[in-house]
C-alpha cells in the first residue's frame, strides 16, 4: 500500500482530473439497455470524493462485435442519478469535441468521455512507454492535470487510459483501488488451504489465463468448472460430443493443454440442465444434441460441488454457474453461492452478475470479500503483477514517493 499514492497525497482541488473507472456494465442484449449499476455505483464513490475538480471521467464497455459494445451516454445518465449531479456527455473519445469539452470543464463539473473501446488504440495492449505515446494520450494529457486509476476490474489489461496516462500525469489510486486492495491484502495473509476456485459465466479466455496462474502459483487445489468455460472442458476431455459455436470451440485445444498437465485439480460437471420444450431437464453431458440449450448445471454437480466448497480453507467463486436470470436455471448460482457464503473458510466472490445475484438472495455480507473485479482480482490472487498497479508505482516513485 505503500507503494504507490492515494488520493490524500494529490491536491486536486481545482484541478482537471481524468478518472479512470470501470463501469462495465451488463446490457440486455434484446433491449440494449444495462441490467445493473453496480460497478457505476462503485464508480460513484471517487467520482464524489473529487466534488471540488474538474472531473473527467472514462470507461471503457463491452468487446467490439458484442451486443454489449455500446455508447456511455446510459451511464452518464445513471451516474447523474446516483450522484444527484449534472454529468456532461460527450460523444468523442480524444477528438476535438472532447478536447473542448474538457476545456469548458469547470470546477465541480464532470463529463463522462464516449466508450474508450470505440477508439482503436484502447483495444490493444502496450509497454508502459507506448501507451504514452498513443494518440489517447497524447492528444488528452495537455488538457488534464491529474490522474486517478480507479478501475480494479481492469487492472490486468495495459490499455492506453490504465498505464498511458500515469507516465505523464501525476497519477494516484482512487476509492476504490485502494479499498479492494487493503482489504485482499488482509485476506491473502490469513487465507489458508485447501484452495477451491468455482469459475463460470461466458468470457473463456480470461479464464483459461487465470487457471493457468491460480494453479501454477498453488491457490487452486481444486478448479470447478461451471458456465461456458465447463462445456469447453467437456469438449476438450471427449465427454462433450458436439461442438461448440466457433468462438468457444476455439479455446478447446488450450483446456486440452490445461487437462493434461493439471488433471487431478480439475472437477467437470456430472450433469447439466437443458431448455427441453420449456422446461428444465437434467442430463449427463455425453447424452446432450446439438440442439439442446445447455442453461446450468445440474443437482448432481451441485451437490458435489457444494461438498467440496464447505471442506475447503479458501474458496474464490466469480462468474455464475448458469443463466441464473432465467427462471428455472437458477439453481447452480444460488445453490453455490449459499455453499460459499456459508462456508467456514475464507471466502471471496467476483463479477457483477454473481454480486447481483448475492443480494438478491440477501447473503452479500456474509461473504468475506465482494468485489465487481473478475479476471484482475483472479490474477492478483494468483501472485501476477498486475499492470494499474504498476502503473501507480511507477508514477509514484517518478515524484520521489
Amino acid at each position: 500500500m505503500a507503494d504507490f499514492l492515494t488520493l490524500d497525497d494529490l491536491e486536486l482541488e481545482g484541478k482537471r482530473v481524468f478518472v479512470r473507472v470501470d463501469a462495465n456494465t451488463p446490457v440486455d442484449p434484446t433491449s440494449g439497455r444495462l441490467l445493473e449499476l453496480n460497478r457505476i455505483k462503485e464508480a460513484a464513490v471517487t467520482v464524489r470524493a473529487l466534488n471540488k475538480s474538474a472531473v473527467v471521467v472514462a470507461s471503457h464497455q463491452g468487446r467490439v462485435g458484442r451486443y454489449d459494445y455500446i455508447s456511455l451516454r446510459q451511464h452518464s445518465e445513471a451516474l447523474s442519478k446516483i450522484l444527484d449531479r449534472p454529468v456532461k456527455f460527450v460523444e468523442d473519445v480524444f477528438g476535438e469535441a472532447a478536447r473542448n469539452a474538457i476545456d469548458r470543464l469547470g470546477e465541480g463539473e464532470i463529463l463522462m468521455l464516449e466508450n474508450l473501446r470505440f477508439a482503436a488504440e484502447e483495444n490493444h495492449e502496450y509497454t508502459f512507454e507506448d501507451a504514452a505515446k498513443t494518440h489517447i494520450v497524447s492528444c488528452l494529457a495537455p488538457h488534464l492535470d491529474a490522474c486517478v486509476l480507479d478501475a480494479f476490474p481492469t487492472a490486468h489489461r495495459a490499455h492506453p487510459s490504465i498505464v498511458g496516462f500515469a507516465e505523464i500525469l501525476p497519477t494516484c489510486a482512487g476509492l476504490l483501488v485502494t479499498r479492494e486492495l487493503k482489504s485482499l491484502s488482509r485476506i491473502i495473509t490469513t487465507s489458508k488451504a485447501p484452495y477451491t476456485a468455482v469459475l463460470g459465466g461466458s468470457k473463456i479466455s480470461d479464464r483459461l489465463e487465470a487457471i493457468d496462474a491460480l494453479i501454477e502459483n498453488g491457490k487452486a487445489d481444486n478448479v470447478l468448472l461451471t458456465g461456458l468455460i465447463a462445456l469447453v472442458f467437456l469438449r476438450a476431455a471427449g465427454i462433450l460430443k458436439h461442438s461448440l459455436d466457433p468462438q468457444a470451440e476455439k479455446y478447446v485445444p488450450k483446456a486440452a493443454e490445461l487437462l493434461s498437465r493439471y488433471r487431478e485439480n480439475f472437477q467437470l460437471p456430472l450433469d447439466l440442465a437443458i431448455l427441453e420444450d420449456g422446461e428444465r431437464f437434467e442430463v449427463e453431458p455425453s447424452k446432450i444434441n446439438n440442439n439442446s440449450p445447455i442453461l446450468d448445471i445440474g443437482e448432481k454437480t451441485i451437490s458435489k460441488y457444494s461438498r467440496i466448497i464447505k471442506s475447503s480453507g479458501t474458496v474464490f467463486m466469480s462468474g455464475p454457474p448458469g443463466a441464473f436470470e432465467r427462471k428455472g436455471f437458477e439453481k447452480g448460482t444460488h445453490e453455490l453461492l449459499m455453499a460459499t457464503a456459508t462456508s467456514l473458510g475464507t471466502t471471496i466472490v467476483s463479477g457483477g452478475h454473481l454480486t447481483a445475484a448475492m443480494e438478491s438472495l440477501g447473503v452479500k455480507e456474509w461473504v468475506d470479500h465482494v468485489s465487481t473485479a473478475g479476471g484482475a482480482l483472479v490474477m492478483f490472487l494468483a501472485g501476477e503483477r498486475l499492470p494499474l498497479i504498476e502503473a501507480l508505482k511507477r508514477a509514484a516513485g517518478r515524484m520521489g514517493r
